[in-house]
């Protein structure tokens, strides 16, 4: 089955109160919302109160989700609004102490030396992807960590696909030449 279905299957379970299907969609989606909402507040505890309200009010309008077209961008632009509003509130009340939280992943190799070279080499990859410019990253972040496509992604920012297209080209030959220079300079 593929995500499209699985998301059918998981919508439609969710509008009969399956609070099964509702729990496997968290899991499904918690952690990628999470990294975008990070890319806008840079604080870890906004971001994990942001991303719970978008699954609040996923499950308090669960008897109308069957008109969701398109579960995954719906999820994708609830956070963008509720953090849009969040960020919204926090400057109107002067409390934008938003500081930057570094999250580091579970390393999932066993072998020591594997492990410090694959964390190595994330460290590096996260400090280009950082360096790039602003739309460029978070393009590049939406379609590929989170596995958005150019006209998924092109709807959640409100520009053109080609305008998408365009971005992840520069994202991708900065990062190519970021890392090709980190490699011939180590």
């Amino acid at each position: 089955m593929n995500e499209t279905e699985d998301l059918f299957h998981l919508r439609q379970r969710i509008a009969n109160d399956d609070q099964l299907a509702y729990r496997q969609l968290f899991i499904q989606f918690y952690n990628k919302l999470s990294r975008f909402v990070m890319g806008f507040t840079k604080s870890k505890e906004l971001t994990e109160e942001i991303v719970s309200d978008v699954f609040i009010n996923v499950w308090r309008r669960r008897k109308n989700i069957q008109e969701i077209m398109n579960l995954k961008l719906y999820l994708y632009v609830s956070a963008k609004n509720i953090t849009f509003n969040y960020l919204k509130k926090l400057h109107r009340e002067n409390l934008t102490d938003l500081d930057s939280v570094e999250i580091e992943p579970e390393d999932p190799f066993a072998d020591p030396g594997a492990a410090m070279i694959t964390r190595e080499m994330n460290l590096k990859l996260k400090a280009a992807i950082n360096e790039l410019p602003p739309r460029c990253k978070l393009i590049f972040t939406l379609i590929k960590e989170d596995g958005l496509t150019y006209k998924q992604t092109a709807t959640l920012l409100s520009i053109s696909e080609s305008t998408v297209e365009n971005q992840l080209s520069i994202a991708l030959k900065k990062l190519g030449s970021s890392i090709r220079y980190t490699f011939r300079h180590n």
